[in-house]
């Protein structure tokens, strides 16, 4: 017989991977404030944008010296606008253990042609970074979106390398420690772990890699929207708020909005401890129970934002199937939505811990992950 209902509901259900929550504070009488109507260009506009870029380097503890612009396509356009601007100056190591990883090795392999090696692990696991050469441009994904896996420290990496490393840090920019000394470009967007709105990317360049962007030239046409230079010097005002193309002056505003938030809870240390609880919630869930666990096999690269859980219980024969039941039964019920697996990941679930979820609301969702299981177990008996 199926366990009664649970008595409390989460007050928010969105555990969504991204587009993500919204911070707590968020109301759309909020953004009264946005210039719209007007010119990114005016000096309304640009000093909005400046604003974003100013305290989103002071918040993730940015070094001087180091660039940060808004770019277009969300983290996707950053990551690209520096592969096909950097790499091909000296070889290249891809590096990839989830979906958005493999794709970066499409990029380069099979679209810009270079002979890269490629080192991959399977979901669950990542790579060795002690036997990644760093003399290489290394391109890789600190926190594994569709995987749960992340990059546990920069200690591989050497401060002495010849290569830039490139990193894709979207779901992992304001929960992780970033190592900012070993990291040359780092990409994330805005609809992640501050909840902001999709389709604008941030772009941080290291000293090392705006002298790459000054010293070399890429064999291959370069689109307008991924040109940072002009004349051999990089172009500041992409860096002061003087963007590529037209961004959204409403999704601008939000996110100024998600950095009061932010600024207002502590900043990053507060954001990390947040993200840290909500995944110790499920972590403790995990262990208590004999039928689902962590997609990270080693507990030192568990994420604490993107959580990927397996169901590991023997009488269930069609992962897959079990899997999306239970998560369409935790959605019809209205207390937690889109947590299904990435489609490219090993069947499970999936649940944003990221630092604009509240703990409270994790932890009044787990009881109906057990509730859904059993129900969807006690359907497997009743169709045998």
């Amino acid at each position: 017989m199926v366990m009664d209902t649970p008595a409390t509901r989460p007050a928010n259900p969105r555990f969504s991977s991204g587009p993500c929550a919204k911070p707590p504070t968020f109301s759309l009488d909020g953004l009264a404030d946005a210039a719209l109507g007007r010119s990114h260009r005016a000096a309304v506009g640009k000093a909005k944008l400046k604003d974003a870029i100013e305290r989103t380097k002071t918040l993730l503890g940015v070094p001087e010296g180091y660039r940060c612009g808004i770019v277009p396509a969300s983290d996707t356009g950053a990551v690209e606008m520096a592969m096909w601007s950097m790499l091909g100056a000296r070889p290249a190591t891809m590096v990839a253990w989830e979906s958005f990883g493999s794709g970066w090795v499409t990029d380069v392999v099979k679209q810009l042609k270079i002979d890269a090696v490629v080192k991959t692990a399977e979901y669950g696991h990542i790579v060795d970074f002690a036997e990644i050469d760093f003399d290489t441009d290394v391109v890789f994904t600190w926190n594994g979106t569709t995987s749960g896996v992340r990059v546990p420290n920069g200690d591989a990496i050497p401060a002495d390398r010849a290569g830039l490393t490139i990193c894709d840090a979207t779901s992992a920019a304001f929960a992780q420690d970033l190592p900012w000394d070993k990291l040359d470009v780092v990409t994330f967007s805005w609809q992640k772990v501050l909840g902001g709105e999709a389709a604008h990317g941030m772009l941080i360049l290291s000293p090392r890699a705006v002298e790459r962007l000054e010293s070399y030239t890429p064999p291959w046409p370069l689109p307008k929207i991924f040109r940072m230079t002009k004349g051999g010097k990089l172009i500041e005002g992409i860096f002061a708020g003087e963007t590529i193309n037209t961004p959204s002056m409403l999704a601008v505003e939000d996110y100024l909005k998600a950095l009061d938030w932010a600024e207002g809870i502590g900043g990053l240390s507060a954001l990390m401890a947040r993200a840290d609880a909500n995944a110790q919630a499920i972590f403790d869930f995990c262990d208590a129970r004999d039928w689902i666990a962590n997609l990270a096999e080693d507990p030192a690269t568990r994420s604490n934002t993107s959580v990927c859980l397996k169901f590991t219980d023997h009488r269930i024969s069609d992962g897959a199937a079990f899997a999306k039941a239970v998560a369409k039964r935790l959605e019809a019920e209205g207390v937690a939505l889109d947590v299904g697996a990435y489609r490219d990941a090993p069947p499970g679930l999936r649940i944003w811990c990221g630092g604009t979820v509240e703990t409270s609301d994790i932890e009044a969702m787990l009881p109906w992950l057990d509730w859904a299981f059993a129900a969807e177990i006690e359907a497997l008996a009743d169709a045998a």
